[in-house]
């Protein structure tokens, strides 16, 4: 696996280490983004617009209020597709759901599935329509940041993060953990004035989160004195699979939460007594708070 050069030169100034996420995390930017950015494009693009009403559900579902809130945005196509697919309502409207049989099978061999990855992969391309397929999901990401960098704008970061960073850079070393496009994540903690609390904003071209952990964390800090801070399931994967410790920011409490951490977890965190059963409870409360099962196979 190819390191980023801005990975590979991160060294420790501090005792601990903490990992933080941006969209949902940091800042109340995930609805607007895929509402007003990823949902119209997904529908443009992807010729959903005998379904559109049915569409925009299944993205919403899968990237805001399932367990694949904060995925990649390439996969969550694919999973957004595939539920639409099944649903009664858009079999009976005869809705021809695009396969993307090209875009499946380069997101299963691409370790880094984002824009550069994909231009390279449409200049290699041989068979005329995977490179067409291809160039349909790059037109799409485009089109995405291009909303993205119109509209999302004057979005803050959520109460007590600021308060935090400052306290806690005093002690650790901060990284942005993203999947976020990098230029997306310099511009928007510049605009916000706090991009000076953390010590470098790694996103989706940098490779993914559990990788960033892997090469800045991990080798570099004891397992415990290691925070991963999030608002989705990929960002707690990616502290389990380097074995250190995870702090939620539950969708729907992100302010309570941002309390807590300002107020007593992040000194738990430091005084070495975070991990056991408060932060299990933390967790099970997060991963409850997020269905696997769409509301309209349950009823609900």
């Amino acid at each position: 696996m190819s390191v980023h050069p801005a990975l590979e030169s991160f060294k420790p100034e501090k005792r601990f280490y903490i990992g933080i996420d941006s969209d949902g995390c940091a800042f109340d930017s995930m609805e607007i983004k895929h509402k007003e950015c990823f949902a119209p494009n997904f529908i443009k693009y992807f010729g959903l617009q005998p379904v559109a009403k049915y569409a925009r559900q299944a993205w919403e579902f899968v990237n805001l209020y399932s367990q694949g809130r904060g995925m990649n945005r390439f996969p969550a196509i694919l999973r957004s597709l595939d539920l639409l697919a099944e649903r009664p309502e858009v079999i009976g409207r005869g809705a021809a759901i695009p396969p993307l049989p090209h875009l499946r099978d380069w997101i299963d061999r691409e370790p880094k599935p984002g824009n550069p990855a994909l231009e390279k992969a449409i200049a290699s391309a041989i068979d005329a329509k995977r490179r067409a397929e291809l160039q349909l999901a790059l037109d799409w990401s485009l089109s995405v940041n291009a909303f993205v960098a119109d509209i999302v704008h004057g979005v803050p970061p959520f109460p007590n993060l600021v308060p935090s960073l400052k306290a806690a850079r005093e002690l650790a070393d901060i990284v942005v953990v993203s999947a976020t496009p990098c230029e997306a994540l310099d511009r928007e903690w510049q605009e916000h004035g706090i991009a000076s609390n953390v010590r470098l904003i790694a996103g989706q071209e940098m490779g993914k989160k559990d990788e960033i952990l892997a090469v800045t964390a991990k080798p570099n800090y004891h397992a415990a004195n290691i925070l991963m801070i999030g608002d989705a399931p990929g960002d707690l994967k990616a502290a389990r699979a380097n074995g250190v410790l995870f702090y939620p920011i539950r969708p729907d409490a992100e302010d309570e939460c941002w309390k807590r951490f300002h107020d007593e977890a992040f000194s738990r965190f430091v005084d070495g007594v975070y991990k056991g059963a408060y932060e299990d409870r933390l967790v099970d409360d997060f991963v409850q708070s997020l269905p696997t099962t769409p509301p309209w196979k349950t009823g609900s």
